[in-house]
């Protein structure tokens, strides 16, 4: 990844570089997971869909990553539709839409060089889908601590299929 044209943009570009980081973290963390643990429920206890396998996770890191820049697109009047879910079956398919999902969010800085990206007005704020009020600097530092959640939880994934492989 690492193309930083337009990187030295103060926060813009701290921004993006620290996405970058946490998506670039993503898939080294997820390196050796072979095709048979991809899909493998970890965790049975949970209700919630999108944390039940290490492909469950990236699905929805990946699919999440898409629509917080377009609810920002949105917001700037872009009619522009949330993206679904899209279930890859390979980490090299990941890999792949992560990187692409990264470059879908570096493409807005692009097209809106001069976004402005703090408001302290409530009403100017973006409401996202789940219904929290959100400026365009604090989605993306969410989007962000997203991936680092996730990429935590894959860890410990990661441990308790070898624990399982070794029973």
């Amino acid at each position: 990844m690492r193309n930083k044209n337009f990187r030295d943009n103060g926060a813009a570009g701290a921004i993006l570089d620290e996405y970058e980081k946490s998506v670039e973290d993503l898939i080294t963390i997820i390196q050796g997971i072979t095709r048979k643990q991809l899909p493998h429920t970890v965790d049975n206890q949970t209700q919630d869909e999108d944390c039940k396998s290490i492909q469950s996770i990236l699905t929805h890191v990946v699919s999440s990553g898409y629509n917080y820049v377009i609810a920002i697109r949105k917001w700037l009047g872009e009619s522009i539709e949330y993206r679904n879910k899209i279930v890859l079956n390979s980490l090299e398919e990941y890999e792949i839409a992560l990187q692409k999902m990264f470059e879908f969010n570096e493409q807005l800085f692009k097209d809106y060089p001069n976004l402005h990206l703090s408001e302290h007005n409530p009403s100017k704020k973006i409401k996202v889908r789940w219904g929290q009020l959100y400026d365009i600097e604090q989605l993306f530092e969410h989007a962000i601590v997203h991936i680092l959640r996730h990429r935590r939880q894959i860890e410990k994934f990661k441990v308790m299929l070898i624990s399982k492989l070794d029973e």
